[in-house]
């Protein structure tokens, strides 16, 4: 269902684009040290690691600050008490050409970036498999993740019905972003939206490799990999928000054309 030619927005062929990794972090202490070690690892001194804070009353800005990276760019004492909405803040802060969505708790594996950058080359968004790891860092295995068992794929009656677009697995072009932005009011997912927003204007493709490592640790603010607790109705209202709000966006589009 794209409506827009990918290649209208190349990314740069003389120097490597520049990237955005996102994160929205609500007391997040526990684990955030080990997800920004692996992810700062892969970046380039010119990248940036964008960071809004949902007010933490932990320690999760003493470690953030304790890095001292000039590539961390750190917005404090947000009030969204949303991680959806504290996402778009930081979405919107981002400068990068390819933006990556990153949990506050997971862990990259070596070679996300370099396979997302070519990936990103044809397409306009890529999503990679994950792995589950526990509190610990070993492996999980969970008997009920049937959504995430490398059968994921592309197209936006296939998304409405079941998303495939886990977050922290996505990464997409500028392109993406810019016709994402503002979400929707009463948004039930950040991921969803941008999935479905880069179904219809753009090209998605889903990678097979295992690049994050997600960690299921009993805190985590989505149910990924587990049985939803929302009822048969609010699974249905949840999809007839999104759809009028993917309808309205590409109804505007149009009109702008």
């Amino acid at each position: 269902m794209a409506t827009t030619d990918d290649n209208a927005d190349q990314l740069p062929t003389t120097t490597p684009p520049r990237l955005s990794v996102c994160m929205a972090t609500y007391n997040g202490g526990q684990f955030i040290a080990s997800q920004l070690r692996s992810i700062l690892s892969q970046l380039s001194p010119e990248d940036e690691v964008v960071i809004s804070d949902d007010s933490s009353t932990d320690d999760t800005l003493a470690i953030i600050e304790s890095f001292s990276d000039d590539r961390i760019r750190l917005f404090k004492n947000q009030t969204f008490c949303s991680p959806i909405y504290n996402f778009e803040h930081a979405l919107k802060q981002s400068r990068g050409d390819i933006i990556f969505l990153s949990d506050q708790d997971d862990e990259w594996v070596e070679g996300w970036v370099e396979a997302a950058l070519a990936t990103l080359r044809v397409v306009s968004l890529v999503v990679c498999e994950i792995s589950f790891i526990d509190a610990e860092g070993s492996p999980l295995m969970l008997p009920d993740a049937t959504t995430y068992k490398g059968n994921r794929r592309s197209g936006v009656l296939h998304n409405l019905y079941r998303n495939d677009y886990m977050g922290c697995s996505c990464a997409f072009r500028r392109n993406v972003l810019e016709a994402a932005l503002p979400f929707p009011a009463k948004l039930p997912w950040h991921d969803w939206w941008i999935g479905l927003v880069a179904d219809a204007f753009f090209k998605t493709r889903f990678i097979r490799s295992r690049f994050i490592r997600h960690r299921r640790h009993g805190g985590n603010a989505s149910a990924t990999g587990g049985k939803s607790n929302s009822t048969s109705y609010d699974k249905i209202l949840m999809r007839w928000r999104i759809a009028t709000a993917l309808a309205w966006r590409l109804a505007s589009k149009r009109r702008a054309e």
